[in-house]
């Protein structure tokens, strides 16, 4: 019995038990993109050390896929594969990018009509003309790379696009932007499976930042501070220490023995956007893992994330994620 044989004979994914996440490539596949979900989904493991997915790649029709590298790779595993996946990812092709790239092929076609009604389906990049062409994304939001949002609106009229977001998560069907916002999107798809703990590990053994919010701006243009330039990242890294602490701009500057405005306009050229609304993003950030991994009162929470009453960190919390400190926590709770 040969290989293909055996697959359909005891199923794709060899461990029943855990969540299948089927990565969907195609001529021209972006190398990156793929090692990114399979990197970050393969590593999440529980308290106890257990693999938590079950990653399989397939393709519409098996055999040897041309990458945008100067190799090529042998995919053994079929469309078939997607009857059984809870998540299928569609990482982008670099054919996206030639006039008829956009194009679902007959194959491609049939291979997503096999993916259950209840699995999640997620697109890096390009990958989401994909989702769009097949009428996936009809009436919802997404997100490509900017380089591609006017030719996407123009073929998709349809589809709610917002071209300055890292990635959208609208009910079971998700878009990052571009290659690195990939990772922030199945570090979020791994963060809402399975708590913070478990993302924020995988994050830590990629040596990658454990949460950018999806609505934060794709980064275009945006020159990198000439080497020599004052960093901000000494009143960050204190900034994080101090959380729980009524921290202000002028004492931020002072930790980089800059003016307010220099501290300003660098730290905005550094990390996208101003120092007030990276603190609140951060300490939004600690009030979800404290709800998440500790018994905490709210109030608590609110103190220790430097919210300073419940009611600040429920208006902040319902703001940022449209839910009550309350709900977020029996909500993970559950999941871990």
């Amino acid at each position: 019995m040969d290989n293909m044989c055996k697959n359909r004979a005891m199923g794709f994914f060899a461990h029943p038990g855990r969540h299948r996440v089927a990565v969907l490539v195609r001529h021209g596949m972006l190398v990156m993109e793929l090692g990114i979900v399979t990197r970050l989904f393969g590593t999440a493991k529980s308290a106890d050390g257990e693999p938590l997915y079950e990653v399989v790649t397939c393709t519409p029709e098996p055999g040897q896929i041309r990458t945008d590298a100067d190799v090529t790779i042998s995919v053994a595993h079929g469309p078939e594969v997607l009857a059984e996946a809870d998540t299928v990812v569609i990482p982008a092709s670099s054919t996206e990018y030639e006039p008829s790239g956009h194009d679902l092929t007959e194959p491609l076609a049939r291979a997503l009509e096999l993916i259950r009604p209840e699995a999640r389906i997620a697109s890096i990049c390009t990958g989401a003309f994909v989702l769009a062409a097949a009428g996936l994304l009809d009436g919802r939001k997404a997100t490509t790379h900017w380089r591609s949002a006017l030719d996407f609106q123009a073929k998709f009229p349809k589809v709610a696009l917002d071209p300055n977001v890292l990635y959208t998560d609208d009910g079971n069907v998700l878009t990052a932007a571009g290659v690195a916002s990939g990772i922030d999107l199945c570090l979020h798809m791994i963060r809402c499976d399975h708590g913070a703990a478990v993302a924020n590990e995988v994050a830590r053994g990629t040596v990658v930042s454990p949460h950018r919010e999806g609505g934060q701006a794709q980064f275009i243009r945006r020159p990198v501070p000439e080497p020599q330039s004052s960093s901000t990242a000494t009143a960050r890294a204190w900034a994080l220490e101090n959380l729980d602490r009524p921290l202000t701009l002028r004492e931020l500057a002072a930790k980089e023995a800059m003016s307010t405005r220099t501290f300003t306009r660098r730290f905005r050229d550094e990390v996208g956007i101003s120092a007030l609304q990276w603190l609140t993003q951060q300490r939004i950030e600690r009030a979800r893992q404290l709800l998440e991994e500790t018994d905490l009162p709210v109030d608590k929470v609110a103190a220790e994330a430097g919210f300073g009453t419940a009611a600040s960190l429920r208006q902040h919390l319902q703001a940022a994620l449209g839910v009550s400190p309350s709900a977020y926590r029996n909500t993970f709770r559950e999941a871990v």
